[in-house]
């Protein structure tokens, strides 16, 4: 059985598989195949009946088939052991929670909350990053503007068209950074945001760094007097490909690179 690692209904039909065939202890190729059909078809049902009885219980309504079965992938994703499903629907309520006290849709929020991490659970391995894809994925099913602005800009890489945006961005981190959440070892937590800062810290130019937002952006200030603004925006390309191709990370890393001049007089 071929398991990409990648890919957690894969992985949770292939763990299926195996005990059905080591209970049926008939492990021949012939027997392999049907298997992992059955297996297959049973988890692929499952998945759609999921996103079905999710979307019932959210009260939103509408959705497209695909969307329903993205949704009903998100049970088999986690990220720092958070149930991705769990937080999509902890995230809607929040949503709907927070835009009824402004004076919002909350059912447009609920949905945004619901779909915003959609881009997750794609079929195919994406290079985009997961709030892109997810409003490219919400655009082609025909979601509305603001709903696909919400999932595109929660971790700012397109700007914020609508007030549900910021609903969704905030929410999203609350149900991610509330207590018991997610689980991950302290010290390998506080080396990986230590390893950041350093990482920054070794180019020239550079002042202090912060880590921030659980590690998920990087803030790196430097002298205005030792590199200018063009040089600034290579520095931030250089230190995200440095990221990208040194550390192991969960999900995306935000590099924002500050650079200021500031003049101090005294009256005296």
């Amino acid at each position: 059985i071929t398991v990409s690692c990648f890919d957690p209904v894969r992985r949770e039909i292939a763990r299926l598989a195996l005990e059905k065939l080591i209970l049926d202890g008939r492990i021949h190729p012939a027997r392999i195949e049907e298997v992992v059909a059955k297996v297959r078809k049973q988890i692929e049902e499952e998945i759609v009946e999921t996103g079905k009885r999710t979307a019932i219980d959210l009260g939103i309504h509408g959705l497209h088939p695909d969307l329903i079965r993205l949704v009903g992938k998100m049970k088999y994703r986690s990220s720092y052991g958070q149930n991705l499903l769990q937080h999509s629907r902890e995230t809607a309520n929040l949503c709907a929670i927070m835009a009824s006290e402004l004076g919002l849709n909350p059912k447009k929020a609920r949905r945004a909350g619901l779909l915003h991490d959609i881009g997750k659970v794609p079929d195919e391995e994406p290079e985009l990053p997961h709030a892109l894809l997810g409003m490219k994925l919400a655009e082609k099913y025909k979601e509305k503007p603001e709903i696909c602005n919400a999932i595109g800009a929660h971790h700012d890489e397109i700007e914020q068209t609508t007030l549900l945006a910021p609903i969704v961005q905030v929410c999203d981190a609350i149900s991610g950074a509330r207590p018991g959440a997610r689980r991950e070892i302290v010290e390998a937590y506080i080396k990986r945001l230590n390893d950041l800062e350093q990482l920054a810290l070794s180019y020239p130019g550079v002042i202090k760094t912060y880590a921030i937002q659980a590690g998920r952006e990087l803030r790196v200030i430097v002298g205005a007097d030792k590199i200018d603004d063009v040089e600034t925006e290579k520095l931030s390309a250089e230190i995200a490909k440095r990221i990208q191709d040194e550390m192991t990370y969960p999900g995306q890393v935000k590099i924002t690179v500050i650079r200021e001049t500031r003049s101090v007089s005294f009256a005296k």
